[in-house]
């Protein structure tokens, strides 16, 4: 009797689009093909936050330093060891990207491969600025690649008038496609767009016509896409991407990348360049006894209510009940407070719905009150354990106890400066390259003066509240803008708010030099 030899089973290789630029139009699928490859291909450069989706222990090998035959040979050898194989092109694999040839030479081995199409700067950039590439009166497209290794494209086949032309990589030879296509026939005066950076924060569009755009366009970058056609008529009304109130603002946003995440996300959605520079460290308490004795109290029934003032008294929390291999349902019966939104959201990252959290005013104030006070009759216990930071003021702990409750004030972690930060950001601050920048509390204002010096005039001051706009006052700063209620989504709201006032008298621009120096900086680039 004989028995069949089993094939060995080989692993997929997906060649995905890693879209334009913006990682927010990554798809849905890319994003999880990228969690779930052991051995990921792509431009670093290029696709650094698209590598952040990618899980810990994943092989990342730059493809910009791999010949294209070797690049081939590596993902086939991978597949064929039963490795997950991503492969991250650049806008979508199918347009004028090396898929074709990486693909065949899957095939050619008998290696499985898919597809994940992407989105691609051909047409999306257009559309980041405002351009549709067809109308009503337009009804065909040519995309031409004219980077500098590309052959000579046939200038003839794109000089109809009711024609858009899309160009890419065209930003060093853009004198030379501009007098083809005019040579060919098309109009002197046919409006022209070119757009570097498109659809990120970074991006830049100069509109021209053919015979005016070499000189306009001369700061745009070898990597510009251009488009050609009436269509770029239509960018006065239909621009939405650069016209977003805080559009190109560089804003410096004093807390860690995992503080600042949602605040530096809700700036990137009003069109702005959040750069995050820590001003406060946190460290343990220097005796961590108290801590772990309410720890301890806490998982054992001791106390009716938790307040949270800060989510970094959540994350003490949560690590010291981790550390005894327990969840967040070591809290059962525990009633949880939360000073605001943001803290709040870091408990139901938890696991738990918290019982009070301020309507309105999200301060020590506000969550005072609404505390109920304590009544025997219907609070077995009386007991409440406030974890807070060695610097918080005890108005919320007095306030407790006016009210009747028994409060274990205990440190749950100390605040210190933070290190100063890099010497580019430091000569930022002091010259006027940040447009704006905001403060979250007084000590995020002192530590930053501490460890950076005083933010430039030209700077635009955002203060989440009254007591830190005090704090700036104090410190000589200029404050322009303070939220409405101290919460640091409003604070970002409000400075769009600025932003699109400015905007709306004709003055996009703030009083900084960062942005007035956007395209003296893109010309030193490109040369």
């Amino acid at each position: 009797m004989s028995t069949a030899r089993s094939k060995k089973k080989f692993a997929t290789v997906t060649f995905l689009g890693g879209g334009p630029g913006d990682p927010g139009l990554l798809t849905v699928k890319a994003a999880e093909i990228l969690a779930d490859a052991d051995l990921v291909v792509a431009h670093p450069e290029l696709h650094g936050q698209l590598l952040g989706l990618c899980r810990d222990g994943a092989e990342i090998v730059d493809a910009a330093k791999t010949e294209p035959a070797d690049r081939a040979k590596l993902l086939v050898a991978a597949a064929k060891e039963g490795r997950r194989v991503a492969r991250i092109f650049s806008g979508d694999p199918t347009l004028f990207c090396g898929f074709a040839t990486e693909a065949d030479v899957c095939a050619k081995a008998k290696v499985p491969f898919e597809l994940v199409p992407g989105v691609s700067a051909a047409l999306s950039v257009p559309g980041y600025a405002g351009v549709p590439v067809t109308d009503k009166k337009t009804h065909a497209v040519h995309i031409v690649d004219f980077g500098p290794d590309t052959p000579e494209p046939d200038w003839a086949g794109l000089t109809a008038p009711t024609s858009t032309v899309i160009l890419l990589n065209c930003g060093r030879r853009i004198g030379k496609a501009a007098a083809a296509l005019v040579e060919h026939g098309r109009k002197p005066e046919t409006p022209v767009a070119v757009t570097a950076d498109g659809t990120t924060t970074e991006q830049f569009t100069v509109v021209s016509t053919l015979e005016s755009v070499e000189r306009d366009a001369a700061a745009a970058g070898p990597d510009a896409l251009v488009i050609v056609g009436d269509v770029v008529k239509l960018r006065d009304r239909l621009s939405w991407w650069e016209t977003k109130p805080l559009f190109g603002w560089r804003v410096l946003v004093p807390r860690t990348k995992d503080q600042a995440g949602a605040l530096s996300e809700q700036l990137t959605a009003y069109g702005a360049i959040p750069v995050e520079v820590p001003t406060i460290a946190v460290e343990p308490p220097r005796t961590p006894q108290a801590m772990d004795r309410a720890i301890r109290g806490l998982v054992s029934g001791r106390y009716a209510w938790i307040a949270f003032t800060s989510t970094n008294a959540v994350k003490a929390v949560r690590e010291k009940i981790e550390e005894l291999s327990l969840d967040a349902r070591a809290l059962a019966g525990v009633k949880v407070a939360c000073v605001g939104d943001q803290t709040a959201a870091a408990v139901e990252a938890w696991g738990i719905r918290p019982e009070l959290v301020p309507s309105a005013d999200h301060s020590s104030d506000g969550l005072l009150g609404e505390w109920p006070q304590y009544d025997e009759t219907y609070d077995a216990l009386d007991r409440v354990f406030l974890p807070r930071a060695d610097i918080a003021t005890e108005v919320l702990a007095a306030g407790l106890a006016e009210r009747g409750w028994q409060v274990d004030d205990v440190t749950a972690y100390r605040t210190v400066r933070a290190a100063p930060p890099a010497a580019d950001i430091r000569e930022a601050i002091k010259t006027g390259g940040f447009d704006a920048v905001l403060f979250t509390s007084s000590s995020t204002v002192r530590n930053l003066v501490g460890i950076a010096g005083k933010p430039h005039a030209s700077s635009i001051i955002a203060v989440i509240g009254p007591q830190t706009a005090k704090t700036a006052a104090e410190l000589g700063l200029r404050v322009d803008v303070t939220a409405a209620k101290p919460s640091a989504s409003l604070l970002a709201e409000a400075l769009a708010e600025f932003g699109r006032d400015r905007r709306t008298n004709d003055d996009p621009l703030p009083p900084g030099k960062a942005n007035r120096t956007k395209a003296a900086s893109r010309l030193k680039k490109s040369r």
